[in-house]
């Protein structure tokens, strides 16, 4: 059977609008990638596995598997101009194949809608925590104090529930108001107060005197620290799973946001500043974060407590720790907004294209199903806990981890792989250089190389290994 060799170019036009400039959609798309994954996520991960080890194979994932991925992303929003699920619909149409490839857009708007329900309840966590160490809660704080504290806040459903709905309707207003008015002002404020804020953490951590300890753990690889791991259940699925969560791929955000992208924008040198700003966030979330729990003799394997309990035992013991605390989770807060925003959209503008609704409506109607799908997360916590094992690691919240696992470590690297597959694979040479821009370059023909064969490889690979068949 032969391809169908689509038109030249077709010039689609989205409904919901267009950035600004070429500047917007990488603070709009970076503010996507740079979220709780990155000051939150990241950090206790890192601290899990082994520190520089872990960090030295998360890059790797980033350059080798994220950015072909995220430029393939990309290109098939812009040249789709839909939502995910009719962009992959129209696209497959045009270049005379399966129409059940709109599957595809399918899983990442549920993937992103799975994230964002149980994304709202952390994130509401970061609310709680700005007034509680506003208000001194943490001031000389043991450890005792400061875990008694977090588990009161976790095993009260009310209070999840009340800072979850805050988070949400935060959320909702901004989506609510559209491309230029709602996403575009809101991260055109959000993403420079972002990093100041980080840049000010940053500052601090200088001043510990467990700084370079911090440093040389973060960027020092020490293989010995994960020898007695499994290198790819243990390390390279966390590693890679991390690379998607961070830079937001395979859950639709990523090529909505695309879809808004003027046609004279360079998608490559866009999605490098992306991937650059979004790892360096990261590891300025590691270098503010690790010499504070080395200086204050803190755990840096705490997992997902780590900023909940172990930082805030720091920010009662140091000099303006009120301050410097509150400043921290305003940041966190600030990062976990950006995304929640771009995990609401996708879904958003299926219903204004499917169901002829007002953005108002399809914004209410989509984040009232994720702020209820989020209650399954809230009980997570408390009064439906449960533990199981997975590769080799024990999980005790339940649903909770059940989501995590599902979209970080299954459905965003799967919808990755079905990218790449699409857009390397299946469309024609002729689209995808005409979307890109670049002609028949030596970049042009590293990304495709990179996406055709690296890319699916590599989640393959650690895909069979994880389920236990190499």
């Amino acid at each position: 059977m032969t391809q169908k060799i689509p038109k030249l170019l077709v010039k689609r036009t989205s409904i919901h609008g267009q950035w600004s400039s070429r500047w917007a959609f990488i603070l709009a798309a970076t503010g996507s990638a740079v979220g709780l994954g990155n000051i939150w996520r990241f950090p206790y991960l890192t601290g899990e596995n082994g520190g520089g080890a872990f960090v030295l194979i998360y890059l790797f994932f980033v350059l080798v598997v994220g950015l072909p991925i995220m430029m393939a992303e990309i290109m098939l929003g812009r040249r789709g101009r839909q939502s995910p699920i009719n962009t992959m619909k129209t696209l497959a149409e045009e270049e005379g194949l399966s129409h059940y490839w709109q599957l595809l857009g399918w899983m990442g708007v549920a993937a992103g809608f799975i994230i964002l329900s149980y994304y709202s309840v952390i994130a509401g966590w970061t609310l709680a925590y700005i007034f509680r160490t506003g208000l001194g809660m943490f001031v000389d704080a043991d450890a005792e104090l400061s875990t008694r504290l977090f588990s009161d806040l976790i095993a009260d459903p009310e209070k999840l529930l009340a800072w979850h709905t805050t988070f949400m309707m935060m959320t909702i207003l901004v989506v609510a108001r559209g491309v230029k008015s709602g996403l575009e002002k809101a991260v055109k404020f959000l993403m420079p107060a972002l990093f100041i804020l980080l840049l000010v953490m940053v500052g601090y951590a200088m001043s510990t005197e467990k700084f370079m300890q911090g440093i040389e753990y973060l960027f020092v690889p020490d293989f010995d620290a994960i020898a007695e791991k499994n290198f790819f259940s243990d390390i390279m699925l966390p590693a890679m799973g991390q690379a998607f969560f961070s830079l937001s791929l395979g859950m639709g955000a990523i090529m909505i946001y695309g879809s808004y992208l003027a046609q004279r924008s360079s998608i490559p040198w866009t999605s490098v500043s992306i991937a650059l700003a979004d790892t360096s966030v990261a590891l300025l979330a590691g270098v503010a974060i690790f010499p504070i729990v080395f200086t204050y003799g803190l755990e840096p394997a705490g997992g997902p407590g780590l900023i909940f309990v172990s930082l805030p035992i720091a920010f009662g013991q140091m000099p303006f720790g009120t301050f410097f605390g509150c400043l921290f989770f305003i940041l966190l807060m600030f990062a976990g907004w950006t995304s929640a925003i771009s995990l609401l959209e996708p879904a958003v503008t299926w219903l204004v294209e499917n169901r002829s609704m007002k953005r108002i409506k399809a914004t209410a109607i989509a984040g009232t199903i994720a702020w209820s799908l989020g209650l399954v997360t809230v009980l997570s916590f408390n009064k439906w806990a449960f533990s199981f094992s997975f590769a080799g690691q024990e999980k005790e919240n339940g649903f909770f981890d059940i989501f995590d696992i599902l979209t970080a470590n299954i459905m965003l690297p799967l919808g990755g792989l079905l990218v790449a597959i699409f857009a390397a694979w299946l469309m024609s040479t002729r689209s995808t250089m005409e979307e890109l821009g670049v002609g028949d370059t030596l970049i042009y023909r590293g990304w495709r190389f990179a996406v055709k064969y690296i890319a699916p490889v590599g989640v393959i690979i650690i895909f069979l290994n994880a389920i236990g068949i190499v």
